[in-house]
């Protein structure tokens, strides 16, 4: 998901995307939605969110930080 698509999510749950980066906007769309801001922390094996809109690129983001 682009971050364009993000803002939008973003801008339903009354939140200010401003300069935020996609990790903090996503994250705190998950506080937000009362769900852990786990976004892009935990490897794949480890996750047990398999209904998560953010799983894909979480994958990928925790990735490139490892």
């Amino acid at each position: 998901m682009n971050v364009a698509e993000i803002r939008v999510i973003a801008q339903q749950h009354g939140i200010k995307a401003g300069k935020l980066t996609k990790t903090d906007l996503v994250r705190q769309i998950q506080t937000t939605e009362g769900n852990n801001p786990c976004y892009g922390t935990v490897p794949e094996l480890d996750c047990d969110q398999g209904g998560c809109l953010w799983r894909t690129d979480c994958f990928k983001d925790s990735k490139r930080k490892s």
